[in-house]
This record gives C-alpha cells, sequence and structure tokens, in this order.
C-alpha cells in the first residue's frame, strides 16, 4: 500500500504500507515517522503492541504471526531487507540485495522476497538463502502469495508480464508446482485460503475474480465484481473457514463472495416453473459464445461495503473476533474499520468501529465510539531504542559472511555476540517457534 497526498495533504498521518498478520490477529502499519503493530482480536480496542521510530519512512512491515519476529524495509535502504526481534529490541539478520525489494512473505517455513525480476527463498529458521528465482518475468509492483501453511508452502507469482498466467511453485521442495492460465490480462491480486488448497485472483481489468484448485490449477468458481468499469483491485483475501473471500479496490465498495459448496445430485421431483426455466437458461449456455456463456455462470457478490471514502489504497481481510464474521478495512489514511458480517443473509454490511492508526493515544481515540468506565486501559507502546536500552545488551561488530551461492542476495550485519552464545533466537512466544538459529560459520 502507497499512501497518497490527495488522501489529506502532505502533512497527514497517511500509511505508507499495512498488512495483516498470517491468521489475522495482528495489523503491521508503517509510515514516514516508523512503524506499528497493533492486536486486531477485539472490536472495541485497537491495542498498540510495539512501536518503533527507530526505521523512518517503512514501506514494507510483516510480522510472522503473533510471534516477535518482524520484517522490515525503509525508503532509506530500499535494497536491504531487516528481521528484528521486537520484543528483546535486537536485529536477527539482515540482508541486501540487487535491487529494490517490493515486497515480503512470511509463514513459518519460508521466507520470501520478491524483487522485480527475481524471487528469493529462504529459510526462516535460520535465514539462509534457499533458492533465487533469476529472470522471472518483470513484476513492477512485486505481486507474489504465499501460503500460510507450513505443509503446503506454495508460492505464487505472475507467469508473464503480459497476459495473465500464475506461476505456482512449491517453496519446501524448491520446485515450479503449475502454471495457471487465470485471465486475459496480466494480474493484478492473488491470495491462497488457509490450508493452501485455493488460489483466487483477480487481473487488471478487476471485474472478474476466479478461484483455482492448489495445486492442480483447476478452474473452481468466477465471482463477477462489476461490469461497468475497470478497476484496481488492491487486495483479496479469504477468511479464514474459506467460506467467504473479499476483494477491495480503488472504488467506494468492497466486495464479499460465498464461496458455494458442490450441489448434490438432483433429485426427481415433479417439474416446477423456476426449474424449467433453469434448464432451459443451462441449454441456452451451450449455444452462446464462450465469454456471454461464462457470465452467465458467475456468482455475485454475497455481501459489500460502503466504505467513507475512495480513491486510495487499502487492504481488506476477514476475520472471526469475539467469536463472529468481521471484514477489517485499513486505509491510506490511516484508519481501520471493522465491519460485521452476516453470514447467513449478507447484503450491506453495518460499520462497528473506526480506529486512526497513527498520532497521540487521544487523537487516535478520536475516531472511536465512547468507551464505558470498566474499559480496560489500551496498552502502552514501548520504543524500539527504549526496548534495546532496557535489554542490557551492547551490539557487537559480529558479522557472517554472504553465502557462496547467494545470486545476488548478501547477508549483513548480524545479531549481537550476546545472542550467539545464549544459542537459539527464541521468539518467547507461540511455544518459541519458529526457533530462528543464527549459525556461526
Amino acid at each position: 500500500m502507497e499512501s497518497k497526498e490527495e488522501a489529506g495533504g502532505p502533512d497527514a498521518p497517511g500509511l505508507c504500507c499495512a498488512s495483516f498478520n498470517q491468521d489475522t490477529t495482528s495489523l503491521a502499519v508503517g509510515n514516514k515517522t516508523g512503524y506499528r503493530l497493533f492486536s486486531v482480536t477485539s472490536v472495541d480496542k485497537l491495542d498498540c503492541v510495539y512501536e518503533s521510530a527507530e526505521s523512518p519512512d517503512v514501506y514494507i512491515v510483516e510480522r510472522l504471526f503473533s510471534s516477535s519476529l518482524v520484517v522490515v524495509v525503509s525508503q532509506a535502504t530500499p535494497r536491504r531487507m531487516n528481521v528484528y526481534h521486537f520484543k528483546k529490541g535486537t536485529e536477527i539478520c539482515n540482508y541486501s540485495y540487487s535491487n529494490n525489494i517490493l515486497s515480503v512473505r512470511l509463514n513459518r517455513q519460508r521466507l520470501v522476497v520478491c524483487l522485480e525480476e527475481s524471487v528469493y527463498i529462504h529459510n526462516i529458521k535460520d535465514m539462509k538463502l534457499l533458492k533465487t528465482l533469476l529472470s522471472t518475468p518483470p513484476n513492477p509492483s512485486g505481486l507474489c502469495a504465499l501460503s500460510i501453511n507450513h505443509s503446503n508452502s506454495y508460492l505464487a507469482y505472475p507467469g508473464s508480464a503480459t497476459i495473465g498466467e500464475i506461476i505456482v511453485y512449491d517453496a519446501n521442495n524448491l520446485n515450479t508446482v503449475t502454471m495457471i492460465p487465470a485471465h486475459d490480462s496480466p494480474v493484478a491480486a492473488v491470495t491462497f485460503n488457509a490450508s493452501g488448497t485455493r488460489l483466487a485472483s483477480a487481473s487488471e481489468r478487476g471485474t472478474v475474480i476466479r478461484v483455482f484448485s492448489i495445486p492442480e490449477g483447476h478452474r473452481l468458481l468466477e465471482f463477477r465484481r462489476g461490469m461497468k468499469r475497470y478497476v484496481n483491485i488492491s487486495s483479496l483475501s479469504f477468511s479464514p473457514d474459506s467460506q467467504f473471500l473479499c476483494a477491495s479496490s480503488n472504488t467506494e465498495t468492497v466486495h464479499i463472495f460465498k464461496l458455494r459448496a458442490t450441489p448434490p445430485p438432483p433429485q426427481e421431483t415433479s417439474p416446477t416453473w423456476s426449474a424449467y426455466v433453469g434448464k432451459v437458461f443451462s441449454a441456452a449456455s451451450s449455444y452462446l459464445p464462450a465469454q456471454v456463456s461464462d457470465m452467465m455462470n458467475q456468482d455475485r457478490a454475497f455481501a459489500t461495503v460502503r466504505l467513507h471514502v475512495f480513491g486510495q489504497r487499502n487492504v481488506c481481510a476477514l476475520a472471526t473476533i469475539q467469536k463472529l464474521p468481521r471484514l477489517l478495512v485499513a486505509s491510506s489514511d490511516g484508519q481501520l474499520c471493522v465491519y460485521n458480517l452476516d453470514p447467513h443473509e449478507g447484503g450491506e454490511c453495518v460499520l462497528a468501529k473506526r480506529h486512526r492508526l497513527f498520532g497521540s493515544d487521544k487523537e487516535r481515540g478520536a475516531l472511536e465510539e465512547p468507551q464505558p468506565d470498566t474499559a480496560a486501559p489500551a496498552q502502552s507502546c514501548q520504543s524500539y531504542a527504549a526496548t534495546v536500552a532496557t535489554s542490557g545488551a551492547t551490539p557487537s561488530s559480529a558479522t557472517l559472511t554472504g553465502y557462496s551461492e547467494d545470486g545476488g542476495a548478501m547477508k549483513g550485519e548480524i545479531i549481537p555476540e550476546h545472542e550467539f552464545a545464549a544459542g537459539p533466537v527464541c521468539l518467547d512466544d507461540e511455544n518459541e517457534f519458529p526457533p530462528v538459529s543464527i549459525q556461526n560459520k
């Protein structure tokens, strides 16, 4: 996500980037002053988990689930990726690449770095570079998706700069699985479901969203977002149970589609008028041109959201918060909106809460409804510099050399010596998994 001055003037606290973690329990945002991590496990409260002002102009920040591992890339050093243990205030490692980093994706097995014409795959447990995919088709937006399921650790990226081909790559076994001819025009958005068994995509036209089986690549479903105009789809996201798929764009509407189950075989019943009409349309579609036939078989949105602003970059996600399905939308004007989704009736989603993501606690609360007196106070954010000051650690100049077959990725200055003595770098949460270990070679 790139912030725009039109969102509120050059001094507005707009976002340079925003990303939900893999299970949509946390939101990471970056702007000119640094980055913040928020917990999104409650509708009424938006707790700031961590705040750093040590890396200005952050345009990529990705957190690994609810662990302490966070990846940061800033405009000051756009070719360098920094990996931090933010609770300890220490740097796990950093890598420099041959060109600007455009996107980073994480799961419990792999860390993927996407440049315009190459992709780097690291083993997240020791950050070792495992594979470099060189000479990939031009990908100026850094479009790629990584399945969060570490058993089905599939990576998807564009297979062409002129048509909508998608390459599906097995990031565990390091081999290409399939190529999906997804669209006629170049791909603009792509995402996996939680199990890594479904892939959704949209093209630059933004009118049709398709869902494919993984790893086979068979087309399963089609959804029509609209017919009147082309739009720029900026975000696609499955619900945790893979029952719904949401899509946001540069328009004022977010669409939520329901992934229908395979219908049971029809039973022999007395003919009805609706059944007769259905048979007529089904028979007629076989005589129509393919494009018209496909349009007749496409599903429309099950639910929609009308945003308070439009024309801005945003990222959307479907989550279960306090046992109810919600839609989350973080926009480049620095706001997070939480909507209620009716999983049975659909229709227009209701705004439940609006939060401001930057500014002081008082300013961030300006968009929220009044809270009861019994509400717990929001957790204060500790700066990165303060965390380092209290850790008792003094960084050293210890470095590890780059790997010989790095394909353009250079290992930079690494973690302080006291971390080597302590053994594996543990994350102190989620049962200390993954145990990121730095090997002194």
